[in-house]
């Protein structure tokens, strides 16, 4: 009796004194993860403090905490319930293979080691938006633009690689699979899910294409198909557009290559092509007249290049001239003012050389009927 007494004792105090533990060690953890974690962030800052010397270490720090206390947090749990030896030990079941006892604490070690997996990789997908951020800024304080469309497009890749990584490496640590026999063993498999995925692949592909050919680049205005906007972004799969009424359009990438695209910006000049019609009462001389004035004030215009006027056809109620000239590359709302001045111009030379436009206009002449000879 008194032997029973006494190890219920010891039981109870081993019991208590683990209680205890369990609870200091959650304390300290929740109390001082924040300040870990700043000071974890600060000293892992300075193996980047070279590499961007522009960017402010705060950026870094705020980019790193919540990851990093999310590591603290679940590594402070394990080791507090590690240190309680009941109810870990209870059994829940068997293994198949070695037929060996399931307890809390296996499935408690495996839930945990998951969740400080993932939270590394966590920490490791921050650095890598940081280095991006880094890269971004630097890339637009240069005068070439790729730059600015392949900072985006290699941060995106990278993480799709750590997600891909991070996903093996849970199925071999925690889930106990061995990774490379399941790699292998894809094979017909693998196959059949390339030819499901055949359009991903394809606009895949089209990324890497745009990435080499560089037909366009961030912030050139390109026409696909009749959609015209301002590229904004190349990723893996799209790219989008920004329309002149601000719009975002998602074009895939596999129609970005395979479709007729215009790069807008790389041309310098945009054509202008437009007849006027002037009345059929205008004499020769004078349509001669108009047509050399107004080559000479295309010729002295600025912002127009190889332009002229001519005598094209005569219409059903006009005699057209057609006016062809080149407009300096320039944007949109400056275009439409040059041509906006070019026609009031227009206006003026046709009517300083006594004619006037023409509009649709029906005449009626009546003739008197021929009279019958009276015999």
């Amino acid at each position: 009796m008194m032997d029973n007494q006494f190890f219920e004792q010891i039981f109870w105090g081993n019991t208590v004194k683990q209680y205890c533990i369990f609870v200091i060690i959650i304390l300290l953890g929740l109390f001082f993860k924040r300040l870990v974690s700043r000071l974890f962030s600060q000293a892992l800052f300075k193996i980047f403090k070279k590499f961007a010397e522009e960017v402010k270490g705060e950026t870094f720090v705020a980019l790193l905490l919540k990851p990093i206390e999310s590591f603290i947090t679940f590594c402070t749990i394990y080791l507090a319930i590690n240190t309680l030896s009941h109810p870990l030990d209870i059994v829940l079941g068997h293994r198949t293979k070695a037929k060996l006892p399931v307890t809390i604490g296996d499935c408690l070690d495996k839930i945990f080691l998951f969740l400080i997996i993932l939270s590394v990789f966590w920490i490791i997908l921050r650095i890598v938006d940081f280095i991006a951020f880094v890269l971004k800024h630097k890339a637009s304080i240069t005068n070439n633009r790729a730059d600015d469309q392949l900072v985006p497009f290699l941060k995106e890749l990278t993480k799709t690689l750590i997600c891909f990584l991070g996903f093996f490496v849970l199925l071999g640590f925690v889930f106990e699979i061995n990774v490379l026999t399941l790699i292998t063993g894809l094979g017909i498999g693998g196959i059949a899910i390339a030819l499901a995925a055949k359009e991903s692949l394809e606009n895949l592909i089209g990324s890497f294409t745009i990435f080499l050919d560089k037909p366009f680049t961030v912030g050139d205005v390109v026409k696909v198909d009749g959609i015209e906007g301002t590229i904004e972004k190349v990723g893996f799969r799209s790219t989008w557009l920004i329309s002149p009424d601000k719009t975002t359009i998602v074009i895939p990438n596999r129609a970005m290559i395979d479709g007729v695209l215009e790069n807008v910006t790389l041309r310098n000049y945009r054509r202008v092509s437009f007849f006027i019609g002037i009345v059929y009462e205008t004499n020769p001389d004078d349509i001669k007249a108009i047509l050399k004035a107004i080559e000479e004030y295309l010729s002295a215009n600025k912002n127009t290049k190889d332009g002229y006027a001519a005598f094209d056809n005569f219409g059903d109620s006009a005699l057209n001239i057609q006016v062809v000239y080149l407009v300096v590359n320039m944007e949109h709302s400056k275009f439409v003012k040059v041509k906006e001045e070019i026609n009031f111009k227009l206006m003026e030379i046709v009517q300083e050389y006594r004619s006037d436009f023409a509009y649709p206009t029906q005449r009626s002449i009546s003739d008197p009927l021929p009279q019958k000879n009276e015999e």
